[in-house]
């Protein structure tokens, strides 16, 4: 990250349950060091009918893949989740910030490690691995699909939400990665009406997925 990390502005968030996150960003810096519009549609996700209210978050194992700021992990995390919020190492500061400036609000664990996709692994699979606004670029899609594999059992859920864009060669990503994520997964289009009544859009589209028979193990 080119700027210090006590070089931030402060992005407060206020949760179903009444409580108010307060997300440090980056005035300078990579794509991963703001709250996009597409994490806050899947963080609201998370408290909906779809996981009563946010209460069935308690106890699950998570991660956050290319978590940036840490919000969807910490968003998590408050409902009870235990969630490693993981992204290259240069935002673990940010990302340990943002953990430790709502650790009050934690009812769950959140830890921050670094994990380089397609180089790394976490060696488990957990129930739950969320992302965010994380096509951007072509030769990352290969070893972000290889990295969620890996975290994937035939239980694991995996979270999907991305802003549709259509400049440049945006479409064209969001079509490779659809087409290397449905070689293992199966998915589910997430409805407007199943999502925030608030925060969500219909350029902004969430997935579910979850791998195929065919390719888990016996």
């Amino acid at each position: 990250m080119s700027a210090p990390i006590e070089n931030t502005f402060i992005r407060e968030l206020e949760m179903k349950n009444g409580q108010i996150l307060k997300i440090h960003q980056l005035e300078v810096g990579d794509v991963g060091c703001v709250v996009w519009d597409a994490a806050l549609v899947l963080c609201k996700y998370l408290e909906t009918a779809d996981f009563d209210g946010g209460n069935s978050w308690r106890g699950l194992d998570v991660v956050d893949v290319g978590a940036g700021t840490g919000v969807l992990g910490v968003y998590a995390a408050v409902y009870g989740a235990d969630v490693t919020v993981t992204d290259l190492p240069e935002f673990l500061p940010l990302m340990n910030l943002n953990i430790n400036t709502n650790k009050h609000h934690i009812t769950g664990t959140a830890v921050a490690q670094s994990l380089q996709w397609g180089e790394e692994s976490l060696e488990r699979t957990v129930d739950y691995v969320l992302m965010a606004d994380c096509i951007y670029y072509e030769k990352s899609l290969g070893p972000l699909v290889e990295t969620v594999c890996s975290l994937c059992s035939d239980k694991t859920v995996v979270l999907c939400c991305y802003e549709q864009r259509t400049t440049g060669n945006k479409p064209e990503l969001e079509r490779k990665f659809l087409e290397l994520m449905l070689e293992a997964f199966d998915v589910e289009d997430i409805p407007l009406e199943r999502q925030d009544s608030l925060f969500r859009s219909d350029d902004i589209l969430i997935k579910r997925f979850q791998k195929k028979k065919s390719h888990t193990e016996t």
